[in-house]
Order: structure tokens, then sequence, then C-alpha cells
């Protein structure tokens, strides 16, 4: 077995949700993955991860982001494409379900990250309801949701492009890799801001931009793919953690948590381990209904 302990800030969402993007990441790529956060030390919260063999989780889930190639897929790749943004467009597979209700543009097409027969699709900001699927019956909570027209599976490749060469040195501390960055999914409120209209407009100065964490923004879209927090009201979401016991975890912990109550436990405070619980507060950036990012985060329980 391997694993890694690598720090993590349980006030930043965006960071929790990329550690179960890790989780995903390992899962897929290694399997026998489990993980706890551990806040044992009150100046500093960690995420523990181990996997069976010999390879090290972390270090293989960031090896796949740098060597990933991305594109976009289409239920009509002739005529829903994204190659305007130079994102390849692969046709949906015969006879395969399409994930999410069908786009009006390719800006919400789904992206899929890709090496070799290795691949993970992800679309949560296309969510809608689907009868008879799992998508219906979750929230389809939205940071970017494909305002401005620019494709998620674009943003998704600039965001990679940014950071590609540099990822694998930021094994141990894989959310404090950051670059400038002008588009993001809003899961890292350290970049994000609300307009207060005061005479001043970043959109009026193209030669600045705000420093982004895209390994946060990658791990963390990877992450709310398969688990969501707790929707309370449309700006209001509740995010839970779990650990399995007071004292410090380090590599050896006998007992870590699977990727499926590691996932329930985002949505849900009532799981029989020590758990900390967040609210999320968020707000419209720009015109109401449309995206929304992170404003405040502040701690509801800690058992």
């Amino acid at each position: 077995m391997s694993s890694r302990t690598i720090p993590v800030d349980l006030f930043n969402p965006g960071q929790v949700f990329a550690c179960l993007g890790l989780v995903e990441l390992s899962q897929l790529l290694i399997g026998d993955t489990c993980a706890a956060f551990d806040w044992s030390d009150p100046r500093q919260a960690c995420f523990v991860i181990r996997c069976g063999g010999e390879t090290d989780p972390v270090e293989a889930a960031l090896g796949f982001l740098a060597r990933a190639e991305i594109h976009s897929v289409s239920p009509d790749a002739e005529n829903l494409k994204t190659s305007k943004w130079k994102v390849d467009t692969a046709p949906l597979p015969d006879g395969a379900p399409f994930p999410i209700p069908a786009p009006r543009s390719p800006a919400t097409l789904p992206a899929l990250l890709a090496e070799g027969t290795t691949r993970i699709e992800l679309h949560s900001w296309g969510d809608g309801k689907i009868p008879g699927t799992v998508w219906a019956q979750r929230d389809n909570v939205k940071f970017w949701a494909g305002s401005g027209g620019y494709p998620g599976a674009a943003i998704l490749r600039d965001a990679l492009d940014l950071v590609r060469d540099e990822i694998l040195g930021a094994i141990d501390a894989p959310f404090e890799l950051s670059a400038p960055q002008s588009g993001s999914f809003r899961f890292d409120w350290r970049r994000d801001y609300i307009p207060i209209d005061v005479g001043f407009s970043l959109n009026a100065h193209p030669h600045m931009s705000p420093r982004g964490f895209p390994l946060v923004e990658i791990l963390a879209l990877i992450g709310i793919s398969y688990a969501r927090p707790e929707r309370l009201t449309k700006l209001d979401y509740r995010y839970s953690v779990c650990s399995v016991g007071p004292a410090p975890l380090g590599p050896d912990a006998a007992t870590l948590l699977p990727p499926s109550l590691l996932r329930a436990a985002l949505g849900s405070r009532s799981l029989p381990f020590p758990t900390r619980s967040f609210r999320m507060r968020l707000d419209w950036p720009g015109q109401e209904n449309q995206a929304r990012c992170i404003t405040s985060v502040y701690e509801e329980s800690h058992s």
C-alpha cells in the first residue's frame, strides 16, 4: 500500500471538493482507495489518502492530469462542437445515452479527460432533470453553468495548460499551485470576487488577471461529479468532512474511509464518524440566476 498526506483548508470548499477529486482519480487509476480528513493539529488540517499497490495515489492522479488530453463530447459532433475554441469534439458512442439534457450551445457540452483508454467524463455544469437517471436525484449546484458562451471543456483545457509542466512538482501541496487565471469554474474563492460598482472593473483591464489555483479547479470539478454539498437555499449550502478519530492519522492509519462514505459525508452530517460541517454562502458575480461564486464560509458544528 502507498499513501500520502497533503495540507487542506477546510474553510475552502474548492479544496474539500478537490480532495474528493483525488480520491476519484486514485480509484480510477489504481483502485482500493481510502482516505480521511485529519484536523488533529489545530494549525493545519490534512487529507490522508491511501491506495493498494506501490503507486503514490497523489502522484498517480497528478501524473494523469499532466498527460491527459481534453475533448468535448457531443450527441451531434457535426453541428454542436468546440473546434472554434481549439478543443476536439468526440462523437457520442453508438447507443450511449447522453448524460445531460441536450445543450443549446457548445458551452455546456461534457468534457472528457483522457489518456489512452483511461477516461473520465465531466459535465456537472450541464446537470439537469433527466427522468430515470441518477442526475435527476441530486442537486445540480452550479458555480459556472456556461454563461458567456466559452465552453467548459475549453476552461478545463486552459486551466490544465497553465500548470501542466508544474503539476508533478506540486505533489506535496497541490492546492497551492497558482497561476494568473482569467477564467475559472469558481470553485476556489481565493480568486473570485463580487463587483461592488465603485468605478473599477477588472474586465476593463485585460492586462490584469487574478491569480487562480488551477489544480483546485480541475480536481474540484472531478470531485463534484460524484458528490454534492447539501442544498439549504439556492445561495446557501452545507458541506461536511469526516475523519476516523481524534488522534493524528498519519500514513499508516489502520482505518480510513472508502470513496462511498467520503461522497456521502460531503452532503450529510449524520454519519457515525467525527465530522465537521460548514455553511457556504454564494452570491451572483454577474447576472442573477447565472454563475454563482463563494463569498463566505463558517463552521456550523464539530463533533
